[in-house]
């Protein structure tokens, strides 16, 4: 009987876990859909709102449209939104790793509107990461309405995005990468159909909304030679070096940004800089795919400096390369001034752009100084590849994507080749992508390191305890003995008149003492006082709150916050059932 009952058991466990199964593909297959119309509403919005202006072909127009598309911009953000949309991609991250993949609802459309104002009207980013937020907030949100568990809601949030990525490059391979490589999604093998599921989908929405033509369809691309292999090296150490400049400019930036506080100077600030770049350097009008496109069909670098008065004063003194040059550091600048100062778009972008541009530089300094005589379009191609690798920490995504979009599938060995140099050189400079070292720097991140994801998903906030009795420093030992009584607790923390920690009363200190009646009022707090054996700060993350319980071996400890004013205590015991019981979750989902 009772063999029969397990047999049962098992049988309906399988049942229910095929029809989970079967669930999850179809959603993963609507989620695609709705990504694929998102990325298509969206590219048609910013194509829209370009070809009505843009048109007006006066070099002065620049100054007015991106500062202008900020401030909209800006307002919509302020007064419609009332949240904070921009930097998609490590957003859908955080969510991720700290909201139990849970995005709010307007995030499935806020980022499509105010993407469209920025780079419609010039702002220099990428309409990637928007979509990205957009796709991964259809897909939270759809399991959050079906009441789905927090394995099933990251799934299809991995949906969504991977979605995105397939609808607005028309790659689907990428975006399946893009989702496991980026996002860092930990899935099984069955976990992936739903993801292809999304990804061809969109992929098919996109196609009927925008057209089957590749996004950058390289028609010069030459075949392979194994000679140019030692130049495809070169150029992924230009691309890892690229990178750094890319990414430590970028948070430079936007840190100096972030420390004015009034909205409306950020907004004059940026929108002047971007200006002022723009009206110097035409080709970081928007998202530059345009200038892309024309390099990687004949290889000119005129469409580069079209329009562009500056160009025609450097170029009587042979300034080709200087001007190049000046394009890839004002990219950067152009890009995070745009962020910065109140505008919503990706990184995404500029990295497509600059690196395009990287490749074109080095192949045609090599040819100019006779050394050989390198494809420039095939290293304009690759070097896309290659600075997406550095900026993104993710090769993969680089190869396929750039493979996918371009049609450049013959050229996969040199695009591993330059993708690969490029991440290993980054690699020892930033450890972190552009996405992800927000997150890294305080301890929000989420790994493939089981242990480190399910301290990661604890928060520091549900393990302080708030009811320990406080004795303040100048205390008799009379007070001590009456919070005792009135007390299980063995430790006691020691404030000042202003609520700073200044150390620890344990229970074993004054038992010799707290007998002796004529001793209360002669012995005071700071006679028994102890320093702890180590303070948490209320900011840290659960990672460091674990290692100092490993180092200092105690099993309580103080929590302060960041004027060393006492908060509470964290328990050892707390944090280890805690970890044991989202563990077993983590594994039964």
């Amino acid at each position: 009987m009772k063999k029969r009952q397990k047999i049962l058991k098992y049988a309906l466990l399988r049942a229910r876990r095929a029809n989970e199964r079967q669930l999850l593909m179809a959603l993963g297959l609507v989620i695609g859909l709705l990504c694929g119309l998102a990325a298509g509403l969206l590219k048609l919005a910013i194509h829209f709102v370009q070809s009505h202006l843009v048109g007006a072909g006066e070099s002065w127009f620049y100054l007015a449209y991106p500062a202008l598309g900020m401030l909209l911009t800006a307002l919509f953000v302020k007064y419609t939104v009332r949240d904070n949309i921009s930097h998609g991609v490590t957003r859908v991250l955080y969510a991720i790793s700290r909201k139990e993949s849970k995005l709010p609802r307007h995030h499935t459309w806020t980022s499509i509107i105010a993407s469209t104002l920025t780079i419609g009207l010039g702002g220099s980013v990428g309409a990637e990461a928007p979509i990205v937020l957009t796709g991964s907030a259809i897909g939270s949100n759809i399991g959050r309405y079906l009441r789905l568990n927090y394995k099933s809601i990251t799934l299809l949030l991995a949906c969504g995005a991977a979605g995105a990525v397939s609808g607005i490059f028309k790659a689907p391979i990428a975006g399946v990468i893009f989702t496991l490589e980026v996002l860092m999604i930990d899935i099984t093998l069955t976990s992936v159909v739903p993801l292809l599921l999304s990804s061809v989908a969109a992929t098919f929405v996109s196609y009927l909304l925008v057209g089957q033509n590749l996004e950058f369809a390289a028609t010069s691309l030459q075949s392979f030679d194994m000679g140019n292999l030692p130049y495809y090296v070169l150029l992924g150490i230009f691309c890892g070096l690229l990178g750094l400049y890319f990414i430590r400019t970028t948070f430079f930036i936007e840190g100096q940004f972030a420390k004015i506080r009034r909205r409306s100077y950020r907004l004059l600030i940026g929108g002047t800089i971007l200006a002022l770049t723009i009206f110097l350097f035409p080709p970081l009008y928007g998202e530059g795919y345009g200038v892309i496109t024309a390099l990687l069909n004949n290889g000119s670098e005129q469409q580069v400096f079209q329009n562009s008065f500056l160009f025609q004063w450097l170029n009587g003194y042979g300034m080709l390369f200087v001007f190049l040059l000046l394009i890839l550091i004002f990219k950067v600048v152009a890009m995070a001034c745009t962020n910065g100062g109140g505008g919503v778009g990706g990184t995404f972008g500029p990295t497509l752009f600059m690196g395009g541009i990287g490749g074109f530089m080095v192949a045609k300094i090599i040819n100019f100084v006779g050394i050989a005589d390198l494809p420039i379009v095939n290293f304009t191609m690759v070097g896309m590849a290659g600075l997406m690798a550095a900026v993104m920490h993710s090769p993969l995504t680089a190869i396929f994507l750039i493979a996918e979009i371009t049609g450049g599938y013959t050229l996969f060995v040199p695009l591993i080749v330059t993708s690969a140099v490029s991440y290993i050189l980054i690699n020892y400079f930033e450890p972190h992508s552009i996405y992800t070292k927000r997150l890294a720097q305080k301890g929000d991140l989420l790994t493939q390191n089981k242990d480190q994801v399910v301290l990661t998903l604890l928060r520091m906030q549900d393990f302080i305890e708030y009811d320990f009795n406080v004795l303040l420093v100048n205390g008799t030992l009379g007070d001590i003995v009456k919070i005792v009584s009135n007390t299980s607790r063995n430790a006691f923390p020691v404030v000042d008149n202003d609520n700073h920690l200044m150390g620890l009363v344990q229970l074993n200190d004054i038992r010799t003492d707290m007998f002796s009646v004529s001793k209360y009022k002669v012995f005071r707090v700071y006679d028994y006082m102890q320093s702890p054996p180590d303070v948490v700060l209320e900011t840290d993350s659960m990672e460091k709150v674990v290692h100092k319980f490993e180092k200092s071996g105690a099993w309580n400890l103080p929590v302060v916050d960041t004027h060393n004013k006492y908060v509470g205590f964290v328990s050892k015991s707390k944090v280890l059932s805690a970890y044991r019981e989202m563990l077993v979750k983590l594994n039964s989902e």
